[in-house]
């Protein structure tokens, strides 16, 4: 059975360690291991997701099945977006499932959750940048409904990257 909670600041440490363990899963093997350890020293230290936690247009859930995290959903509207290009949408910055429970439809769940958020927000759209190097997560996009709509330049420590833009007009 799977359950999503919205999480405060009590739950940083183990919003910590979740982002810590999901995105070194996600990008180690195809990243240098120097960059991977600068890009996690600079965004998932306690300070910074203390911040971003106490953020009011900002939105975290874990995502359980039974009584274990599977992953978590990080979303931010109006001042919290990472770009403020995008009017009247909701953007999700982070979503992460931990490896043993990948491939049950967590991901899609989480997806819904966005779009619950921003029908409630009366928000048009929700839009997510994703490395053109992820293959998994864009074919994953694609399915749920995401179309290209531009790019923009990615820092993993000091390698310069490349993110798509992905968006998905809500109906």
């Amino acid at each position: 059975m799977f359950r999503l909670e919205q999480i405060g600041i009590k739950q940083v440490q183990v919003l910590k360690d979740i982002s810590i363990e999901t995105f070194t899963d996600t990008f180690a093997e195809a990243n240098d291991s120097t960059h991977m350890k600068e890009y996690i020293n600079n965004h998932y230290t306690l300070e910074k997701l203390t911040k971003e936690l106490s953020h009011p247009h900002s939105e975290f859930y874990f995502i359980f099945q039974d009584s274990v995290i599977a992953g978590y959903l990080k979303i931010n509207r109006d001042t919290a977006q990472t770009e403020h290009t995008h009017i009247n949408s909701l953007e999700i910055e982070r979503i992460y499932i931990r490896t043993p429970f990948k491939r049950m439809g967590l991901g899609k769940l989480l997806i819904q959750k966005a779009s619950e958020r921003a029908h409630a927000m009366q928000l048009d759209s929700i839009w997510l940048g994703v490395w053109e190097g992820n293959l998994q997560a864009l074919q994953f996009y694609n399915k749920m409904g995401f179309k290209q709509s531009g790019s923009h330049s990615f820092f993993l420590g000091s390698d310069k990257q490349t993110d798509l833009i992905l968006k998905k007009v809500l109906t």
